[in-house]
């Protein structure tokens, strides 16, 4: 169940990061049949909260919000240095940060959910709530990080960590694909795609992507992947190999993957089995289509394979994930 959402914030909080919290869970689109959510912000230690870029943000310090809240997302941000600069890697939290990392330690035990946007990461690494997780943050803080928790595995190559009940992302437009993967989890496809929708984003990229490319993207104008990628998650169905793939874009099959990294951060195999998961999603969610038809359409041949990739991906099997969200999103 997800009603309630809370943001603590840091005496220094990043701005955009803040922003991606406030724009998916704190937004009414109840005119798009979207669910509302019971949103607020409280200020994470009894100290003014101000953004890097120097202008104040006036909210009510009070942690006892946390207390029945059933996600908490601390997003990036630090504490106040010698130089009153942010400290973005916030690695030591001084005592007034004592009473926030004691309500995210209890927001755990009773079973609510804890994410962290970018260097947020590093306030539940100073609650204890990292050790024995995968989690990350954003790439140029992961070694800081992992010298700060080594009972923790950060993974400094992937946009998200789904380790629930902890979620970590990486940098900036990581924390969007974060928020909107919860909804998800939580509320299905449809209403994840429709807040995506009304926010001018890609409905999903998977957390297992790489934080950054290593070679530079080609120009838009010239031999970009674009209308393969659309032409790809059109026909699903289809032999949809490398060789199949890289003869459409008329490339070898080398130049073909090696630009497909480049330019998704994936390689081919893993960007189109999550598509066919998501296509999955949509026809559970929205149809009474058999589990071995619901296979076959999105080019997984049959139940088995659906079910081994579903399970590995979304945790759960296609059978239960359509008892969850059928009935919901008929009346959603």
């Amino acid at each position: 169940m997800l009603n309630k959402v809370v943001v603590p914030l840091l005496p220094v909080t990043e701005a955009f990061e803040l922003g991606v919290a406030c724009e998916v869970f704190g937004v009414d689109r109840s005119d798009d049949g979207l669910p509302t959510y019971d949103f607020s912000l409280v200020a994470g230690a009894p100290e003014p909260i101000r953004t890097r870029f120097g202008y104040g943000i006036d909210v009510p310090y009070d942690l006892d919000r946390l207390d029945d809240a059933d996600l908490i997302i601390v997003p990036a941000g630090g504490t106040y240095t010698e130089t009153d600069c942010i400290d973005v890697r916030a690695v030591d939290l001084d005592s007034c940060m004592d009473p926030l990392l004691d309500k995210l330690r209890g927001a755990i035990e009773r079973g609510a959910r804890v994410a962290s946007l970018c260097s947020g990461a590093y306030v539940l690494g100073a609650a204890g709530l990292l050790d024995g997780r995968r989690c990350t943050t954003h790439w140029k803080h992961t070694q800081r990080l992992t010298e700060r928790h080594p009972a923790a595995t950060v993974d400094p190559d992937v946009l998200y960590v789904d380790d629930d009940p902890i979620l970590t992302s990486a940098g900036t437009a990581a924390g969007i694909d974060l928020c909107l993967h919860i909804v998800r989890k939580e509320q299905g496809s449809a209403v994840a795609n429709g807040i995506a929708r009304r926010m001018v984003v890609p409905p999903h990229r998977d957390g297992g992507q790489a934080q950054y490319v290593a070679m530079p993207l080609p120009k838009p104008s010239i031999d970009t992947l674009g209308p393969v990628l659309d032409w790809m998650t059109e026909h699903l169905a289809l032999d949809l190999s490398v060789p199949a793939l890289a003869a459409k874009a008329n490339m070898s099959p080398r130049t073909f993957a090696r630009r497909f990294q480049a330019e998704t951060g994936t390689t081919p195999a893993r960007w189109l089995r999550d598509q066919r998961v998501l296509a999955a999603q949509h026809h559970l969610e929205n149809s009474d289509l058999p589990i071995d038809v619901v296979a076959e359409r999105v080019g997984f041949g049959g139940g088995a394979v659906l079910r081994q990739h579903f399970l590995r991906l979304r945790h759960t099997t296609p059978q239960a994930y359509r008892r969850a969200f059928r009935d919901t999103e008929r009346t959603a």
